[in-house]
């Protein structure tokens, strides 16, 4: 590279294609826009709606109220469950206090619950492939009282003593690296050649294909920017999925996060988000980029996501 491209804006950007919004993640939003709009705010709910900044704002500032703890809803509230689901003792507890209660826990992540629920019944015990603390783990290992084991890398999978290994199931976080995920499969599948494997990847289809754009990008551009919050787990999976493939990569909450030192001598830049990320952050980012010089904006050819989400009942505006 000469020295006047080292010294060079960037001049073109690379959009990832899919990018930002899953079909959980506007299904979770709409069921709490359309709570405030039928029963007036406060609209309680348990958790972030999703892991993204913007959005909960947003959502406060509308009139919804974000909470931990059941105590800190009052009697008679209506309370919204966010899409990374809860335990069975916080659905319980929401149920015996009487609240008005909407699930927005993802599809994909009720159907892990469901599964889990069954093979349970059936005498299995469970080894779960996720990060510890976050709420669609403690959602899902909080189905069962015991019996659901958590790794978190391949070193975890050699600690595991099940009771016993002859029904022996694995299920994942939704959100996960994939190949990561494979790798701790394989070392469970190594350790535990009878464990069942789930019958369609738990693994989401968003995951897997913003992870995917992430892979046919990477080689493509000279930096990576992934627009999403830091507790948003999907989102910090495409930053490292970039670094590992070798491509320089930073993660931005918003545009003020960006830093012109990224883009010195960068004359290509990759541009994706998380799932729970909105595009109005990815036009801000594109906006900042173009004042530090990119001329162009191309979009990658990609898979177009077509899946919808029905809502839970109760939620039309006009009955």
């Amino acid at each position: 590279m000469n020295a006047a491209a080292i010294t060079s804006a960037p001049q073109e950007i690379l959009l990832a294609e899919p990018r930002g919004f899953c079909a959980g993640v506007d299904r979770a939003i709409e069921i709490v826009e359309r709570a405030l709009q039928k029963f007036g705010a406060p609209i309680y709910v348990r958790h972030e709606i999703v892991h993204n900044t913007y959005v909960v704002n947003d959502l406060k500032a509308k009139g919804a109220i974000f909470i931990e703890a059941l105590d800190d809803v009052p009697a008679g509230s209506t309370l919204i469950f966010s899409a990374h689901g809860v335990s069975r003792a916080v659905q319980e507890e929401a149920a015996a206090r009487g609240f008005q209660i909407f699930d927005a826990t993802c599809p994909l992540v009720s159907k892990v619950h469901v599964e889990v629920a069954k093979l349970h019944k059936e005498g299995y015990e469970f080894i779960m492939i996720g990060h510890k603390g976050h709420p669609e783990v403690e959602g899902t290992m909080g189905q069962l009282e015991s019996g659901i084991h958590l790794v978190e890398d391949v070193a975890d999978v050699a600690r595991v003593q099940p009771a016993q290994t002859e029904l022996l199931a694995v299920v994942t976080q939704t959100t996960l690296s994939v190949d990561d995920a494979a790798d701790i499969a394989a070392a469970i599948k190594l350790r535990f050649p009878n464990a069942r494997q789930p019958k369609q990847q738990d693994i989401c289809y968003a995951t897997q294909n913003r992870q995917d754009a992430v892979k046919v990008m990477s080689p493509q551009v000279d930096v990576l920017i992934v627009v999403g919050s830091p507790t948003s787990s999907n989102s910090n999976r495409l930053a490292e999925l970039a670094r590992k493939l070798g491509t320089e990569s930073y993660m931005v909450d918003s545009a003020d996060e960006l830093q012109a030192r990224w883009f010195e001598g960068r004359q290509r830049v990759g541009l994706t988000a998380g799932a729970s990320a909105p595009e109005i952050l990815v036009r801000q980012v594109i906006d900042r980029i173009k004042a530090l010089g990119a001329v162009s904006v191309r979009k990658m050819a990609g898979i177009e996501e077509t899946v919808k989400f029905p809502l839970p009942k109760g939620l039309k505006l006009i009955d």
